[in-house]
């Protein structure tokens, strides 16, 4: 679920990966590189998936890795989470560094080192948790800081780092173990609690940021990512945000943000988007007219000020022909274009045996979705 929020990047990596080593009708630059005072060559790509994303900047080699690549997924256990924070932290950077006139790259300042010994260093010591009662106290809330940059062009055509944002994913729920093969015990973590810690937190990695080489004067967009548990069917979601211009220290004005990512069908949803459920019975029960095996689906709404913006919906069917395939896709098509409103972005994704058959996508003011059959 949630291919919609990572649909531009795998797709553009898909784009890229298809047409290296072909530079050719790409714009090639000068970077100013960030581990020294030499620049380098980089590659922009000529064309964007749409102008709403950002261009990312290439070597040779394609994408430049991040300096602490990898360690995000040793620090989330939720795949959603991990696709979520990426994407969401991109959506909220576009309020500050416009894809029209910034390059993206994956972070390239703060390392897997620096990562870890923050995290470690900014939850409380280990080492001083020894009963049950300590770890309640002191939950381990911070579990990933996650750095990406933004540049631009100087009137020399150099591009230069101009902006970073900086994603916290702190817990909503926190699992200990005071033993070695003892219980596993399970504290939740309230939200203000989670956005106090966040906030401190913060303080410290700006000041860290400010120390690096390079990045006294660069502008800072901090933002809070609160998790889902790990099992979880939906991710979580950001619920703070704070911009800090180039050479201030502090962080002054928070601002709240309303996201919300709501499982259908779910008591929650039901309770917080009742119409929205009620929709989502219906058309359930359209699908399991066509196919007597039908056991359900699940579906991901995403919200921001308690309106609808995505809507994901995966299917799982027993298919035995590719004839089935086709007649099952060309009827949910109909669903989507006779029942769901076209408002907010949809994607159905239908699969078999946890096999992708098909996916359905519907763009907001479009009468007609796209389908792809695999």
């Amino acid at each position: 679920m949630r291919k919609l929020h990572v649909l531009w990047m795998s797709s553009l990596l898909l784009v890229l990966t298809a047409c290296m080593p072909v530079y050719e009708n790409n714009e090639e630059i000068v970077q100013e590189s960030a581990e020294d005072s030499k620049n380098q060559t980089a590659i922009v790509p000529k064309y964007s998936i749409t102008d709403k994303q950002y261009k990312m900047i290439l070597t040779e080699d394609g994408p430049k890795p991040a300096a602490a690549r990898g360690v995000i997924v040793s620090q989330i256990s939720n795949r959603l989470d991990v696709d979520e924070l990426e994407t969401g932290l991109l959506r909220h950077s576009k309020e500050y560094f416009s894809p029209e006139s910034h390059y993206f790259q994956a972070g390239q300042y703060l390392d897997e080192n620096e990562i870890l010994s923050m995290i470690d260093g900014l939850n409380p010591p280990r080492e001083e948790l020894e009963k049950e009662e300590d770890y309640r106290k002191n939950p381990r809330v911070l579990s990933h800081i996650l750095e990406q940059n933004f540049l631009t062009k100087n009137d020399e055509g150099v591009a230069k780092l101009s902006g970073i944002s900086i994603g916290l994913a702190l817990k909503s729920t926190y699992d200990f173990q005071t033993e070695i093969g003892g219980p596993t015990y399970h504290e939740d973590i309230s939200k203000k609690d989670m956005v106090a810690k966040g906030k401190q937190y913060a303080a410290k990695v700006l000041e860290k940021i400010r120390k690096t080489d390079g990045l006294k004067d660069i502008p800072v967009m901090i933002a809070l990512y609160r998790e889902e548990e790990s099992g979880a069917m939906v991710p979580g979601n950001f619920v703070m945000k704070a911009y800090v211009k180039g050479g201030a220290s502090k962080i002054n004005d928070w601002e709240e943000i309303n996201e919300d990512h709501i499982l259908f069908p779910s008591s929650e949803a039901e309770e917080k988007h009742f119409e929205d459920t009620q929709l989502m019975s219906e058309f359930r029960e359209e699908v399991s007219q066509y196919f007597p095996n039908f056991v359900g689906f699940i579906g991901d709404g995403f919200y921001i000020n308690g309106n609808m913006r995505e809507l994901s919906i995966d299917i799982p069917i027993q298919f035995y022909s590719k004839s089935e395939v086709v007649g099952f896709t060309q009827y949910v098509y109909g669903l989507v274009v006779e029942m769901l409103p076209d408002d907010y972005l949809i994607e159905v994704n239908i699969h078999s045996n946890k096999k992708p058959e098909s996916v359905i996508i519907k763009e907001p003011g479009k009468e007609e979705p796209n389908v792809h059959i695999y």
